[in-house]
């Protein structure tokens, strides 16, 4: 039995450093240590013979087998520390003149880039940031906003509404939100006034698309509430922050527009800045673009938020993000936010 566990540990010694030595890899080598150490290995095998042998004999052939198995861990180590250095090594007949290839490199898109802008902005005047799911209900998308029941926003000709919900109402009937102003309503229930914070986000619409409009697109909405906020201090911020975000003064008009959750309500645009208000596709050749409705939140929206509307105001604005980055960069088309074409998205790394 001796001589049988003797004729063992030579062929796996003469096997193993066999295996070891002709190992072209780290992977390899881990497959090595796994046939000779591993629980069904080679060394396994020898150890179950070990105790068949007589009292004298276990006690050598443990030994053995001990010194056995340090000297495979070390040439395993000496082999491993040579294929290091090995994979250092630049071959003698490298082409030192032949171009690099110029690894890939992530960034930002110009929309993302351009939120945490204004994030910053809006953080340095003390507003805090709102974030919440895609999907809403009619209550909070319409019921709560003062929209009537008939109002053409709620058709699927504009909202797209969840299967299965389509003939349920209120807070059961569930579509991907056309709007962020639904949200804010719930932030109004869920904190206590004042209210000074800012909500970025996707919304959905089923609309042609064109060079200004998209199915999908961002929107950024800011809201303060609270007692005595005048109107003028509302036009104040908005040159503020795109002031902030441009580096310079913008022009900024404001024309009277219906929305009904804001009254009274109001256009917002700034001079378009892809031509200088000289008149392109984009602001429809009169050199302005609409980027924001805004206004003061309607009595019936404070209301639904649970608030007295004789004793809050505040005003309320809803940037057209992706309009906001066509005038930072000059880019005549929406849609190409939303190609996926890396030829325009590298420009922004």
């Amino acid at each position: 039995m001796k001589e049988t566990v003797e004729v063992i540990l030579s062929a796996i010694r003469e096997n193993g450093e066999e295996r070891i030595k002709s190992a072209a890899n780290i992977e390899e080598l881990k497959i090595v240590k796994s046939m000779l150490f591993g629980k069904q290995g080679k060394m396994a095998e020898v150890m179950k013979e070990i105790p068949k042998l007589s009292v004298e004999m276990r006690a050598q052939m443990g030994r053995t087998a001990n010194e056995l198995k340090n000297h495979f861990i070390a040439i395993i180590d000496a082999r491993i520390e040579e294929l290091l250095l090995k994979a250092a090594e630049i071959s003698a007949d490298f082409d030192y003149s032949v171009p690099g290839t110029m690894p890939l490199s992530g960034g930002l898109h110009p929309i993302t880039q351009m939120c945490y802008d204004l994030n910053d902005a809006f953080r340095s005047l003390g507003f805090e940031i709102f974030q919440e799911s895609d999907i809403t209900s009619e209550l909070y998308g319409f019921d709560c906003l003062n929209f009537p029941p008939d109002h053409p926003a709620r058709e699927s000709m504009d909202t797209y509404w969840l299967k299965d919900s389509e003939n349920l109402s209120g807070a059961e009937r569930l579509c991907l939100r056309p709007h962020l102003t639904g949200a804010s309503v719930r932030y109004l229930q869920t904190h206590k006034p004042p209210y000074r914070f800012v909500y970025p986000g996707r919304v959905f619409r089923n609309e042609s698309t064109d060079a200004r409009h998209e199915r999908a697109f961002f929107q950024y909405e800011a809201l303060i509430v609270q007692p005595d906020f005048t109107f003028s201090a509302g036009k104040i911020m908005i040159k503020t922050i795109l002031s902030k975000v441009f580096g310079r003064e913008v022009p900024v008009r404001m024309r009277a527009g219906f929305f009904p959750f804001v009254e009274p309500g109001f256009e917002i645009d700034m001079g378009c800045l892809v031509c200088n208000g000289e008149g392109c596709s984009v602001c429809k050749h009169v050199g302005w673009i609409e980027i924001m409705p805004g206004g003061t939140p309607h009595p019936n929206v404070l209301r639904a938020a649970g608030l007295d509307p004789n004793e809050y105001t505040g005003f309320y604005v809803n940037i057209g993000l992706d309009r906001l980055v066509m005038m930072r960069y000059g880019i005549d088309d929406v849609r190409l936010f939303h190609s996926a074409d890396l030829r325009f998205l590298n420009q922004f790394n």
